[in-house]
């Protein structure tokens, strides 16, 4: 979104900076039912079909139960810290509170702004880093989720070869992909696995670039991979087009992709590591209008339901009771998923 545009949004949310940090302040001492909520998307914004529809959702069923009202805004691909900071703040302007940044690309501007409105509620999700008293960290132990679309990569792949697609080589994803490794190499530990990143920072296009994810996607299958994972946002729909094409099979990623991804690709997804932003966002915004939001981290495990994996479209029907087994053992300490890969 460009300056003008921002500057738009601002006209538009009304006020000046000074009655706007009035009306915030009162909104956090109120809290209640018809808070409005500032969502500040990633790249993508609402219509991915993955990571912001996942949190587009929590805000809709806030909506709907908790009578917010809600003004969304969405990130441009190369756009600096500088027009996220001005985003955030056009909303805390404009009096919304509480403001939730979608991504952990938003975690140096709203550790700025957040010091600049001290009365608003600020979250962040996928970044423990913003520290403030009034921002609140929902995290993801991504990793956990990943071993067991890992598992079942490895368990329904004929060839023996699995491949994994990241968006941007960045901390976060590579939890995606330690998982995903260890889960396959648990169940074989012969497999075949292929890793390709579509971009490195600060180029964080790798999230919204269809083309890329389907000419990774293609590399890996044309070289034997059968099964092949995305943790690319956006990009995910190249690599169902690319498996698609390849007569393999996908998994998809934050949403159960198999009910949110385009009509033609669907039937090659065989599960998706659902990642359950729209229960962070909705569980935040309902502490907002409870008065109990707490600032810090809150992390959404496997045990706390976080992170699963899906069963739509039936693919995973037959190893549904090795994947529940290894997500029990998981969830009492028995399997221990690292973070990190190779470790």
């Amino acid at each position: 979104m460009t300056s003008a545009l921002l500057t738009i949004s601002a006209a538009a949310c009304g006020g000046g900076s000074n009655d706007a940090k009035t009306g915030a302040s009162e909104g956090a001492a109120k809290g209640g039912g018809g808070a409005k909520v500032g969502l500040a998307y990633d790249i993508g914004g609402r219509g991915d079909q993955s990571f912001n529809d996942a949190a587009a959702r929590g805000l809709d069923k806030a909506k709907s139960e908790l009578k917010v009202e809600g003004k969304e805004l969405e990130a441009s691909p190369g756009e600096t810290d500088a027009q996220k900071e001005e985003r955030l703040r056009l909303l805390a302007q404009g009096g919304y509170n509480p403001i939730i940044g979608i991504g952990f690309a938003y975690s140096a501007p709203m550790t700025k702004v957040a010091k600049e409105f001290p009365n608003v509620k600020f979250a962040i999700v996928d970044d423990a880093g913003a520290q403030a008293p009034n921002i609140s960290n929902l995290t993801f132990a991504e990793h956990e989720g990943s071993f067991l679309v890992g598992a079942a990569a490895a368990l329904k792949s004929k060839k023996n070869s699995v491949g994994f697609v990241g968006g941007v080589k960045v901390p976060l994803i590579a939890k995606f992909e330690a998982g995903f490794l260890a889960g396959a190499k648990h169940v074989k530990k012969d497999i075949k696995t292929s890793v390709q990143y579509l971009t490195n920072p600060p180029d964080m296009t790798g999230f919204n670039d269809p083309a890329k994810g389907q000419v990774a996607a293609k590399g890996m299958i044309d070289g034997g991979a059968d099964v092949v994972y995305h943790a690319a946002g956006g990009s995910g729909g190249g690599v169902f087009k690319a498996a698609k094409e390849g007569n393999a099979m996908a998994i998809g990623v934050d949403s159960d992709q198999a009910l949110t991804a385009d009509a033609a690709v669907k039937d090659v997804i065989i599960t998706s590591m659902v990642k359950r932003v729209d229960v962070a966002v909705f569980d935040f915004l309902k502490s907002f209008t409870d008065n109990t939001v707490q600032a810090g981290e809150k992390v959404y495990d496997l045990k706390a339901g976080g992170v699963d994996y899906s069963t739509t479209g039936g693919k995973v029907d037959e190893i549904k009771a090795q994947l529940d087994e290894l997500k029990q053992k998981i969830i009492s300490g028995e399997i221990k998923v690292s973070a990190k890969t190779g470790a």
